[in-house]
């Protein structure tokens, strides 16, 4: 079995929409992209327990590419169209398992999967606390994360790193000017 690919980003382990707008990520000045080709996109699947239920395969990067720039709108505050179009492609059909009552999704075509689910995961966001659903403060930051602290108030993606880098800032800028 080959070695898997080591996931790059500097932020994993958000929620499924969130962890694929955070498959744009910045570095050193450049912006950096998990998705530009099947290997990412295996990566991107395996890091969110997707690889055994999914291809990766050009028609799911694809989907995926479309979905990513949906979530990015509607993040944005910009249009929801988008979205819409994304979550056409699944439905939720309730089911009725051995533990009692449960969903499974749905797809016409299988590689809309990863797509759809990171849409409808998104969904649930709005529904359980929009206003928990940030991007980095740091101005040189494009990544997202759902803030689970207790109070609400994370500003970073990262305290070790855009939250360091602010801090520093502030220092150097305290220090200069005495």
């Amino acid at each position: 079995m080959p070695t898997p690919t080591p996931d790059p980003r500097p932020l994993t382990g958000e929620p499924l929409a969130l962890d694929l707008l955070n498959t744009r990520w910045m570095r050193e000045g450049s912006l950096q992209d998990l998705l530009t080709g099947t290997d990412g996109l295996a990566v991107w699947l395996a890091a969110n327990g997707l690889e055994g239920r999914f291809t990766a395969d050009p028609a799911t990067l694809r989907h995926l590419l479309r979905a990513r720039d949906a979530l990015k709108a509607a993040v944005d505050g910009a249009a929801t169209e988008g979205m819409d179009a994304v979550l056409e492609h699944g439905r939720i059909r309730p089911t009725l398992t051995a533990e009692g009552p449960g969903e499974r999704a749905e797809f016409a075509d299988g590689a809309w999967g990863p797509a759809w689910l990171a849409a409808r995961n998104y969904l649930e966001l709005l529904a359980a606390a929009p206003d928990r659903i940030r991007r980095c403060a740091h101005e040189a930051c494009v990544l997202h994360f759902f803030d689970t602290s207790r109070n609400g108030t994370r500003r970073w993606c990262s305290m070790a790193g855009c939250g360091n880098r602010a801090k520093a800032s502030r220092h150097y800028a305290r220090t200069k000017d005495a």
